[in-house]
């Protein structure tokens, strides 16, 4: 049955608390029909990221509203020039990052990713790898994804990928392919499943856009 949104509200709590890096974290929740707003501070922008994280696993989450804000300790705060070496060291240590394609700006302790890339795991890693850096307080991605590969993309082979996964109940997705851009729309159980669509999605081979309109509905 569907929840209310005082028993989503209390479960989202629960989930935040049960995290170690958030259980001494005041984050502010509301609910309304599905919907999670998060608000209030955190010591760091790994724990932001980890409050999102948390809450889409829930059953019920339609959508998550990140107004988290990031206040660091005096003693985490760091000048932008020391963040932007930091950021670019990071990048430059992992592997799955073409650094060179990344041009990177650092303001007030955000961090915004600019360039062209290959493949979107390249972009989800160059985020990853700056997410755990002292002093940053956010990342703005504008990366844009142009494969090298040229092939022409088929709505067979993503609806087989999508199909591979057991999360996922393909029966209710709708695969649309128009030149680079695949669409997604229909019907999914979860957030969860709603960005492991996306994710197969990304994965396939000559893709530069995923548009994701699949909707959540928890019954």
């Amino acid at each position: 049955m569907k929840k209310s949104n005082d028993v989503l509200r209390k479960e989202v709590i629960d989930a935040i608390k049960w995290e170690p890096l958030l259980s001494s974290n005041e984050i502010d929740v509301n609910v309304r029909d599905g919907i999670v707003t998060l608000g209030g501070t955190v010591d760091n922008y790994t724990q932001k990221k980890e409050a999102e994280h948390a809450v889409k696993s829930i059953a019920g989450v339609k959508a998550v509203v990140d107004d988290v804000k990031v206040d660091l300790y005096f003693s985490a705060i760091k000048s932008d020039t020391d963040i932007a070496s930091a950021v670019i060291k990071a990048l430059h240590g992992n592997w799955a990052v073409p650094d060179h394609r990344i041009r990177v700006t650092v303001e007030n302790g955000w961090v915004t990713l600019e360039g062209i890339l290959h493949w979107n795991f390249q972009r989800k890693a160059a985020d990853n790898a700056i997410r755990y850096l002292p002093g940053v307080r956010g990342v703005i991605d504008k990366i844009k994804i142009e494969a090298e590969v040229k092939n022409e993309l088929e709505k067979e082979i993503v609806e087989k990928a999508l199909r591979r996964s057991w999360i996922l109940d393909v029966d209710n997705i709708k695969v649309r392919v128009e030149g680079k851009t695949i669409y997604l729309s229909g019907i999914v159980d979860s957030l969860f499943q709603k960005d492991e669509a996306e994710r197969i999605a990304w994965n396939t081979p000559g893709v530069w856009y995923v548009d994701n309109e699949l909707v959540v509905e928890f019954n």
